[in-house]
């Protein structure tokens, strides 16, 4: 998929969003019959019966982006419930990677608690940096790189070669791993090449290689659950090309400190382990649970932790 296209299908999921605010509006002042015909090209900061635009903001909705990758999965559905706990309506809409970052910097969406910094991500991080908010850390010990069973004898990437495998699993083509994987092979000279597919693919073939003992080499990040369910390792990258030392961080627009300072503190002071998203993913790859009811169940034996996002919050 193209930005141009993935970038068409957010603005249509936000035009949908659109009418069925003002939708709600036009109903509550029994203007819905008079004035329906125009709910196809009004704007979202319409004033409905009479009200300001700040005083429609009290409506306390807040719009995430995020990457389908097993990890945002989890962490955007726990502070979707952190948020509705706040009284947030919370929309959450699945992007490329790409657009996740552009869509915070022209305002299109609130924010994402997505960014794998500082060099997983550094390519849009550096493109947009003037044009939204870092907020920091949500989770530290991030780590990327290239992993493999632990049955397998080849501990170094300067080991791989076409005997061992023939190729390297990836995910999706905009993810800074698979960059950085490109990067990889031709300053390790390698004589293979990365396939590129989804979070999804990459794990499952993980899955089927692994149950029978077969050779694998796959992008891995972690935390993520795979190291939970497979006896995996990382292997060893002697030029540094991978970051070792990462950190997750939670990225914010322009003017939502201003706008909506709850949201703002909420998504400030979300922090988290990498066992604790461990946990909400294992939840979901291995008990088959939906990523809400995941999400819920974390955040119903972790109410101390989430108590500590809300503090502050009005």
């Amino acid at each position: 998929m193209t930005d141009q296209v993935a970038m068409l299908r957010l603005n249509l999921i936000r035009l949908n969003r659109s009418k069925q605010i003002l939708q709600k509006e036009m109903e509550r002042c029994k203007l819905k019959r008079r004035f329906w015909p125009i709910i196809a090209i009004v704007p979202l900061t319409l004033a409905a019966c009479g009200e300001s635009e700040s005083q429609s903001s009290s409506d306390k909705e807040i719009e995430l982006t995020y990457v389908a990758w097993d990890s945002e999965l989890a962490s955007n559905y726990v502070i979707k419930e952190a948020l509705e706990q706040a009284g947030y309506d919370v929309t959450l809409t699945v992007v490329e990677q790409a657009i996740m970052w552009q869509s915070v910097a022209d305002g299109s969406v609130d924010g994402h608690v997505a960014g794998w910094l500082p060099d997983d991500m550094k390519a849009d991080y550096e493109r947009y940096q003037d044009e939204i908010v870092d907020l920091g850390a949500n989770l530290e010990g991030a780590r990327t790189g290239l992993a493999v069973p632990t049955y397998m004898e080849v501990t170094s990437i300067e080991e791989l070669n076409a005997d061992i495998v023939a190729e390297i699993t990836g995910i999706d083509a905009g993810a800074g791993i698979a960059i950085a994987t490109e990067e990889v092979i031709d300053a390790y000279d390698l004589d293979i090449e990365q396939t590129l597919s989804t979070d999804a693919f990459m794990t499952q073939q993980l899955r089927n290689a692994y149950e029978n003992e077969e050779p694998i080499v796959v992008t891995a990040w972690e935390p993520h659950w795979k190291f939970n369910s497979f006896d995996l390792r990382f292997l060893d990258d002697p030029q540094g090309i991978y970051a070792e030392e990462g950190e997750i961080r939670t990225i914010v627009r322009e003017g939502l400190e201003e706008e909506d300072p709850d949201a703002f503190r909420i998504l400030d002071q979300f922090y988290w382990t990498a066992d604790d998203m461990n946990e909400v993913m294992l939840l979901i790859a291995e008990e088959g649970m939906d990523p809400e009811d995941a999400a819920k169940q974390w955040v119903e034996e972790n109410q101390e932790k989430v108590s500590v996002w809300l503090e502050g919050v009005e």
